[in-house]
């Protein structure tokens, strides 16, 4: 890349002229010393549902071919999609999930995909996904080194007690057999998952924390039984809306190291036909009640299972398929982006978002395979924020969000910035907390010279800032020609869109001077890498 076009790239962000009252200050002040919470590197993650050609909502049919049992899994983007993140978490789950059998030998029925019935579960009967298939999903797995949780069907031989409400014992012969098939195919299963939004008063059916922390205690022995002294698969559940008294009684009665991870499920937006959506993404007071939720899971593993650890396990944003005007658009980032970075914060190790492809919220369109623009954020999350969670403290607006991390490498921090804000830009001071009172003395440092009047500076604290030549690396992300609901995300100006042999194109920084401004303009979002910033936290 030549030079002018590195200085350049950076002036297509802002506008012709920012003049002072067109944006606000906002300091951003990072404590680097150590870290408050951590995340998997696998912590970005998309999920595979069930849901047939049938599945409508708001008369839509958003699903076409992207069930578990119908995807073109020969598809070269779909392959490439995956391949891009080195690795990408799937999970394979969804409503129809505790509807699935398993077409092993002793299945004793004739192995038939979903159909619509009057009086079924979700509108649908009992779906049966064949061995040949489960090979060819995993040779897409193994081809594109996915890591996988599989979740399993956790209402197998109970019975329905009274209206929403399933009783008895988990009948696992079928489960045991399904496992059995993919431990001698040797596919790497990374965490079994136990059942789907089951738990409390449940979404279609529920199932009570005593029985079913009981039956997480045999799925945990067949998994000792299988894979022997080999890397077991984590056990994971249950995969439902979070319910503080459920949640703990199940942590209390399943015990010790049985449990690894507890997955809930966040569509915080509204239905998918809700006009308030939007809105709702946009508003930081909104989008700030869900933290309630992160720390109450957080908590709740901390007094009654501190061997367990939180995860997402789906989240759509807004559900019944999402938004067909929002989720698979530009705007639909922030609520994204935002939740991966209120959820790192409370030590959420995994999050999964509804769907890789599939409904409206897919990461990819359902029809073409092509990305839309959340692809390209979970994209850039996975490869600039690292596992470790820096603590900030941001003065200004509240329509600035922030959230730090270590960077990917070892050492520096990457940090993400959303504004939220359809008319005022932001420019950012970013310092560490170790040295804000010499930066203090020293001021910020203002340059007259630099596009048509930028005054603010980012105040960069530390012994290397000094010497001039440190570099940050910038990715700007905006909206093609300025609607938030595009399906076209740019990056730096530039339009992300797959190269003419349908690869991911690359995804190029802008290398900014630590002593230039950032500026961060109305409805954008910007990650800013510092290779060089000093948290000791990060080094380690």
């Amino acid at each position: 890349m030549s030079l002018w076009f590195i200085f350049i790239l950076p002036l297509l962000c802002l506008p012709a002229r920012v003049r002072p009252e067109d944006y606000s200050d906002v300091t951003v002040i990072v404590r680097g010393s150590e870290t408050i919470a951590s995340t998997s590197d696998a912590f970005v993650c998309a999920t595979i549902d069930w849901w047939p050609p049938e599945k409508c909502n708001y008369d839509q049919c958003p699903w076409g071919k992207a069930s578990v049992l119908n995807l073109d899994l020969t598809n070269p983007l779909l392959a490439k999609a995956i391949q891009a993140f080195n690795p990408l978490r799937i999970r394979v789950g969804g409503s129809l999930q505790d509807q699935v059998v398993y077409g092993t030998p002793n299945l004793g029925s004739p192995c038939d995909p979903f159909t619509k019935v009057s009086g079924g579960l979700f509108g649908f009967s009992q779906g049966c996904i064949t061995l040949e298939r489960w090979d060819a999903i995993n040779d897409l797995f193994l081809n594109t080194g996915a890591v996988i949780t599989f979740g399993l069907n956790a209402l197998q031989g109970r019975q329905q007690i009274r209206r929403g409400v399933w009783g008895g014992p988990w009948n696992s012969s079928n489960a045991r057999e399904f496992m059995e098939y993919t431990v001698s195919k040797d596919y790497p299963i990374d965490s079994w998952e136990f059942g789907n939004e089951l738990s409390g008063s449940g979404i279609g059916a529920s199932v009570g924390a005593e029985q079913y922390g009981k039956d997480l205690v045999e799925l945990q022995t067949i998994i000792n039984e299988f894979y022997g002294d080999s890397r077991k698969p984590l056990v994971v559940a249950p995969g439902g809306f979070y319910d503080q008294k459920w949640f703990a009684e199940l942590l209390e009665v399943s015990g010790p190291n049985v449990l690894n991870a507890m997955t809930h499920h966040i569509y915080n937006l509204g239905a998918g036909n809700d006009p308030q959506v939007p809105n709702r993404i946009l508003n930081p007071q909104y989008l700030s009640r869900t933290s309630d939720t992160f720390r109450g899971i957080q908590l709740t593993i901390q007094r009654h299972g501190p061997w367990s650890a939180p995860w997402v396990g789906e989240a759509g944003g807004a559900y019944n398929s999402g938004s067909r005007l929002v989720s698979n658009t530009f705007l639909n980032s922030f609520w994204y982006l935002d939740q991966l970075g209120q959820s790192a914060k409370y030590d959420t190790k995994v999050y999964c978002r509804q769907t890789l492809i599939g409904g409206n919220y897919g990461l990819l369109d359902t029809d073409t395979f092509v990305p839309n623009p959340d692809y390209y954020s979970a994209l850039l999350w996975h490869r600039l924020m690292g596992t470790g969670v820096l603590s900030t403290d941001i003065s200004g607006s509240s329509y600035l969000r922030a959230y730090v991390h270590c960077g990917k490498q070892k050492g520096g921090v990457a940090l993400l910035l959303l504004n939220l804000h359809r008319s005022m830009g932001f420019m950012v001071s970013f310092r560490n907390d170790l040295n804000v009172n010499l930066a203090e003395g020293q001021g910020i440092r203002r340059d007259n010279f630099f596009v048509h009047g930028l005054k603010r500076t980012v105040s960069w604290v530390g012994s290397k800032a000094s010497d001039g030549y440190s570099k940050r690396e910038e990715y700007h992300l905006s909206a093609k020609d300025g609607n938030p609901f595009a399906r076209t995300m740019l990056l730096n100006g530039v339009p992300l869109e797959l190269t003419e042999d349908g690869d991911i194109p690359p995804l190029y920084p802008v290398e900014v001077s630590v002593n230039s401004p950032i500026y961060v303009a109305p409805l954008t979002i910007a990650f800013v890498v510092f290779p060089d910033f000093e948290a000791e936290a990060c080094g380690r």
